[in-house]
């Protein structure tokens, strides 16, 4: 599954992260981590102390983003869902364009709490085949059936809405794949 989305340069990691959770289809009900040219961005907390992470609310994409950049964001730590963002292009704004935008995806998100990507391999099983012993339950368990090769684009921009405002400055094309074996308006 892949997502291309154009977002401002303004944006700080903080509005990333919002932007993936959005365009992914997850809730951000997880703690998230940034990887970028080596250094740890998110949420820091004083009462968990996981090494040095910078706060993600103070580091725009401007400041961090060169084309071609590919960086890391982890989403779930339980779960592992492990993620490379690539800066493909440092585009101007379109006149009158809001972003951030989805241009791009492929292949549905897989559902919060499935259990990571190996949960994930067990669930597609199990919601095949009518006849496996977990179908019925997983069904249930995600509200009805569930198409892995589902994407709808205009669906996405949609859900983006809230977030989307017109950019002062160059927009980064970001695309986001998993790897796998204050908003402004």
């Amino acid at each position: 599954m892949s997502r291309r989305v154009q977002v401002p340069g303004e944006s700080t990691l903080a509005e990333l992260h919002e932007v993936v959770q959005v365009a992914m289809g997850w809730t951000d009900s997880h703690l998230h981590e940034f990887e970028v040219n080596g250094a740890r961005y998110g949420q820091p907390d004083p009462d968990w102390d996981i090494g040095e992470v910078t706060d993600e609310a103070t580091a725009t994409l401007s400041q961090l983003a060169g084309q071609r950049d590919r960086w890391g964001y982890v989403y779930d730590f339980g779960d592992g869902w492990t993620h490379t963002l690539t800066v493909e292009k440092i585009l101007a704004p379109e006149p009158g364009a809001r972003y951030p935008r989805c241009v791009s995806g492929r292949r549905a998100c897989p559902p919060e709490d499935v259990g990571g990507p190996w949960g994930y391999d067990g669930f597609l099983e199990a919601m095949g085949d009518p006849a496996h012993p977990e179908h019925d339950a997983c069904t249930e368990w995600a509200g009805g059936p569930f198409d892995p090769a589902r994407f709808d684009l205009d669906e996405v921009n949609q859900a983006l809405q809230p977030l989307a405002w017109r950019p002062l400055a160059a927009t980064s094309a970001v695309s986001a794949s998993p790897v796998r074996g204050a908003r402004r308006r």
